[in-house]
């Protein structure tokens, strides 16, 4: 099994920044991608970016705002910094991590953005 674990989600000013983390633990031998999605209330959970062990990084399209993804292998980690954040940016965002063609999903961590 593989537990993922998010965290830096919180009550921001519109135009402000948050950090997001990701920690992967349990069973990991070899996760392939890991990502960021969202979901705000009455909506379906959309990508907003995932990244590969090699580095290879997607974004949605179009870009959901000024976010940026990037992982650490050796910590088995992912962050998403998000940046200039908007009302819109309010939801909760979960991490998600491929391995050996099965998805885990982390329990969310909520960010609101404030006018």
């Amino acid at each position: 099994q593989v537990q993922l674990v998010e965290s830096g989600g919180g009550l921001v000013q519109a135009g402000g920044s948050l950090r997001l983390s990701c920690a992967a633990s349990g069973s990991i031998f070899n996760i392939d991608v890991m990502g960021w999605y969202r979901q705000a209330p009455g909506n379906e959970r959309e990508l907003v970016a995932a990244i590969s062990s090699g580095g290879g990084t997607k974004y949605a399209d179009p870009p959901k705002g000024e976010f940026a993804i990037s992982r650490d292998n050796a910590k088995s980690t992912v962050y998403l910094q998000m940046n200039s954040l908007k009302p819109e940016d309010t939801a909760v965002y979960y991490c998600k991590a491929e391995m050996f063609g099965r998805d885990y999903w982390g329990k969310g961590t909520l960010v609101t953005v404030s006018s």
